[in-house]
């Protein structure tokens, strides 16, 4: 008998020392090796997903792979994508067909999910597990890409995840395939939970890891510290965090005092730093890359260096006592409300087709005016240099230009002639015209490209963003699971205690300051968990309880527009409560009493009306056979005791032959009855008859029903063909021979002979 443990190992997590022992290397070449044999020319995503190259190319290339049952097969393909995608940048010659090796890597990612994950386990064991690219590699392999790194171990133990990796190479169709959002989504409910392993934290508490498991809220402990880090919860934190930090930054603004720090000051500060401590902490756990790529963190980001920038300023006039300095340190702060109030606005509408776009508009933006800027520097020198500092300065010159450029077009008429009598009219007229028209035209055109992009792509790019705010939730630094201003005091007390404590000792102690700190917080997650995310008992009670008050009340009341709203359509709870109805299999047998015989065959779209039930022609006379009379007795009507169910026929049913030779309508033989069957023998011989002439009529209109069929078949139509192209054939032979006649010397009765030969 099978060891129980032996039994359940497939649905369980893998071991640590199992995740250990894969081999990541080995793979890395191998993919990239295949990938690089059967692609050599540049094929787009609908070519490669096509059904000739699917059978052709994908499935041997994923079968091949998927016989190694390594979970880490799918985090080699993303990587040689990345590295296709970097070769593709450098090189613009070969970009085709690097590109089309990349999608091919993340189409047998796709492809490779449902082959080595058997389990819902399994399946987040493959996507979360950090996996590092040299497992496996040999000790030469090690010390080169040690050197080519210059000799720095740390840079080599960097594991990532199949999604990070996904995430940094910008894998969207990888992110946003089902299998995917749906360990995505598990993570970001809290359904699935696990711990990653911290090796760029600023905080890193690695002394209890813990395995990929499904979570029961029942069974866990009521002050479940590891439920801050759930991603769902922490977007809610994360809102509220961002609205006491916009209160606290309208209070400093709006009591400022150039001379000290009062109070509203102070605390802004200090939840500002902290704000800025959980960014960095963000930003250093999955690295850079990944973290810009959500653009809320480029708000974010932007709001960071507008503080920095503020608090620089205002510890100098402090120190220095000088009120020019935090005058200017308020002015820039109170700049970062274009991005505070906006940010939070964002939190409702994240989901919107133009807040999707906005990232993609402001950056197409950005970079054009950049282009913008660099092209009409050279006419900024060059009007400076007519006028000579005689009525413009450098910066007044700016100015006019930047009004010009978005609209103020007469400037250019009016203030020409002011830096040179001839050149100057002339100058401003170009760049009024390229600026007011042919630039903003270009920018317009470029902004609704972008737009119209990502709107076709709008479901694609909303899950690639959900996937890198659900993998920003995951992080292993102990700092995340304090709530700003908290992290600030955990980073004083727990990081120098990090160097005296043991690891054990190190997590008690985070542990507690953990709950310490956040036991509110946790009180209303657990009790959300235990009593209205799972039980749903009030919840449940309440809206049965309403719809037995409304199924008891007279049908006029029920009929009212407001309740029918509020309570819903009678005809849906009809349609549910029909499917809620369990009927045994053989409840309705009757209605499937058909012969085998009888069923219509297999015909072509023009035959469709050889299936409409039709009465049997009579061979004798073409007209239509009456229908016999229908007695319940014999049709299986209802019983005499009106029970609901048919009753049975008294008389024994005809049954098909199943022979291909037509009954004889004569007196049998007794060869015949020898070998009639019993049933068929005690039939009297009217019935027989009857039966073997609508039998034969059936089979009549089967013959001539597949004789319509073959003659729609292109068989016939080919032979056509045939017999044209010979036709065809031998007119160009004879025209051939008219034409060299006189080069041969052939005479006409010849000619004339041979023509009459080939016809």
């Amino acid at each position: 008998m099978m060891d129980t443990e032996e039994q359940y190992r497939g649905f369980l997590a893998p071991s640590p020392e199992y995740l250990a022992s894969v081999k990541v290397f080995p793979l890395i070449p191998a993919i990239k090796k295949d990938v690089t044999a059967n692609i050599d020319s540049a094929l787009s995503w609908d070519q490669l997903t096509a059904s000739d190259i699917n059978f052709a190319l994908v499935r041997p290339l994923v079968f091949k792979y998927a016989k190694l049952k390594n979970l880490a097969a799918v985090y080699a393909c993303l990587v040689v994508r990345a590295h296709f995608l970097h070769i593709a940048a450098e090189d613009l010659a070969f970009s085709g067909i690097m590109i089309a090796r990349g999608n091919l890597c993340e189409i047998m990612a796709m492809k490779l999910l449902g082959h080595i994950s058997s389990d819902r386990v399994q399946l987040v064991a493959v996507l979360t597990s950090c996996w590092s690219p040299l497992a496996g590699a040999p000790p030469d392999i090690i010390n080169e890409v040690r050197d080519a790194l210059g000799g720095d171990d740390d840079d080599m133990n960097d594991p990532q995840c199949a999604l990070e990796v996904a995430i940094s190479s910008r894998a969207k169709t990888f992110l946003s395939s089902p299998v995917v959002q749906t360990v995505v989504d598990d993570i970001y409910s809290g359904r699935v939970v696990f711990s990653m392993t911290g090796h760029r934290s600023v905080l890193a508490d690695n002394y209890k890891p813990r395995g990929i498991e499904i979570y029961d809220p029942r069974k866990a402990p009521f002050l479940d510290h590891y439920r801050l880090r759930v991603p769902k919860y922490n977007a809610i934190l994360e809102f509220l965090n961002f609205a006491v930090l916009m209160f606290t930054f309208i209070l400093c603004l709006s009591t400022r005092n150039v001379n000290k720090m009062d109070i509203p000051e102070i605390i802004f500060v200090v939840f500002a730093v902290s704000f800025t401590l959980a960014e960095y902490t963000a930003s250093k756990e999955h690295g850079w890359g990944i973290y810009i790529a959500n653009m809320w963190n480029v708000f974010d980001a932007s709001f960071i260096l507008i503080f920095i920038c503020y608090l620089i300023l205002r510890v100098s006039g402090l120190l220095q006592h000088d009120t020019q300095s935090s005058e200017l340190a308020f002015d820039i702060l109170s700049c970062g409300a274009c991005i505070l109030f906006p940010r939070l606005a964002f939190f409702a509408i994240r989901s919107n087709i133009v807040v999707i776009a906005l990232r993609g508009m402001i950056a197409e933006f950005v970079f054009f005016m950049g282009i913008a800027a660099i092209c009409f520097s050279g006419l900024l020198f060059t009007l400076s240099t007519l006028d000579g500092g005689a009525h413009w300065t450098m910066r007044s010159i700016m100015w006019l230009m930047v009004q010009i450029w978005f609209g103020n077009t007469y400037l250019s008429f009016g203030q020409a002639s002011s830096f040179h009598p001839f050149f100057g009219p002339i100058l401003m007229t170009c760049f009024a015209a390229l600026s007011n028209t042919l630039l903003l035209t270009i920018l317009i055109s470029i902004l609704s490209n972008t737009f119209a992009r990502i709107d076709a792509n709008a479901t694609q790019e909303y899950l690639f963003q959900f996937a890198i705010t659900t993998i920003e939730g995951v992080k292993s630094d102990a700092l995340f699971s304090y709530q700003p201003p908290f992290n600030l005091m955990a980073l004083v007390i727990l990081w120098p205690s990090s160097f005296v404590l043991s690891p054990r000792a190190l997590h008690t102690f985070n542990v507690f300051l953990i709950r310490l700190t956040s036991f509110p917080v946790l009180i209303v997650i657990q009790l959300y968990e235990r009593w209205f995310a799972v039980g749903k008992g009030f919840r449940e009670t309440g809206k049965g309880a309403a719809q037995s008050l409304y199924h008891s009340l007279p049908r006029r009341i029920k009929n009212v527009p407001i309740l029918d709203a509020i309570m819903g359509s009678s005809a849906g709870d009809v349609y549910d409560a029909i499917f809620d109805i369990e009927c045994a299999p053989d409840e309705f047998d009757d209605l499937f009493q058909e012969s085998d015989d009888e069923r219509p065959a297999l015909r072509s779209f023009t035959s469709r009306e050889g299936l409409r039930p039709q009465r049997p022609l009579s061979p004798l006379s073409g007209k239509r056979r009456p229908s016999p009379s229908k007695s319940p007795m014999r049709d299986g009507g209802p019983s005499p005791g009106n029970s609901p169910r048919p009753r049975r026929p008294v008389l024994p049913q005809i049954e098909p032959f199943n022979s291909t030779e037509i009954p004889s309508l004569g007196k049998a033989s007794p060869l015949a009855k020898l070998f009639t069957p019993r049933r068929q023998q005690t039939l009297s011989q009217p019935d027989f008859n009857a039966a073997s002439s609508a039998t034969n009529d059936a089979r009549m209109k089967r013959m001539e029903a597949m004789l319509e069929d073959i003659r729609e078949l292109p068989v016939q139509k080919l032979k056509d063909e045939m017999k044209e192209l010979q036709d065809r054939q031998a007119r160009i032979e004879n025209l051939l021979l008219m034409l060299t006649r006189g080069m041969r010397n052939e005479t006409g009765s010849h000619t004339t002979s041979r023509h009459d030969t080939l016809s």
